[in-house]
């Protein structure tokens, strides 16, 4: 997923606020050139309004400038808005305290199928940091419409792994 750029962020939370790039301009003291630049990527605000326009918006300075992942929380799809598993992909992420580094991108309907084959996942460096974790269990939320991070582990030997279900 591209991340949404400070103009995009700001151009979209002042419309869901309702605001005119003028309404916006008069409460941070800016001109409406300005807003337009900031919403064009031609410039970018002063530091010292970040923390204004992110109590204006009611979000978080991070999450304006998009330093929160956007999959980090669990999001719960309305029945009539699940996606089919072919529109779903599990990203594993395994970091191992060997400093090995895993990261793989596959299609649900891909792993569902090894899975209700007896697949196994695979070992890293020796070690087995996806031992334990039921792949048929989350395949199972996803396509009853969980969506997000699933699953974060850190061993006793300090390998980490992140499991996300995102749509493609």
């Amino acid at each position: 997923m591209l991340k949404e750029s400070l103009g995009r962020k700001i151009a979209n939370f002042r419309k869901e606020k309702g605001l005119t790039q003028e309404d916006l301009a008069v409460r941070l003291d800016v001109s409406a050139q300005a807003v337009s630049k900031w919403e064009n990527d031609i410039s970018c605000p002063d530091i010292m309004l970040l923390p204004k326009l992110s109590a204006i918006f009611n979000v978080s300075v991070d999450a304006l400038l998009g330093c929160e992942e956007e999959a980090e929380s669990v999001q719960f799809v309305p029945q009539k808005e699940i996606r089919d598993i072919s529109d779903l992909v599990m990203r594993i992420i395994v970091d191992s305290s060997e400093g090995d580094k895993v990261r793989i991108n596959l299609p649900l309907a891909i792993l569902k199928m090894g899975v209700d084959g007896g697949m196994n996942m695979p070992q890293i460096n020796g070690s087995d940091p996806l031992k334990g974790i039921d792949f048929a269990q989350l395949i199972d939320m996803a396509e009853k419409g969980v969506l997000g991070k699933l699953v974060e582990v850190e061993s006793a030997d300090g390998d980490t792994v992140e499991i996300f279900v995102e749509e493609i």
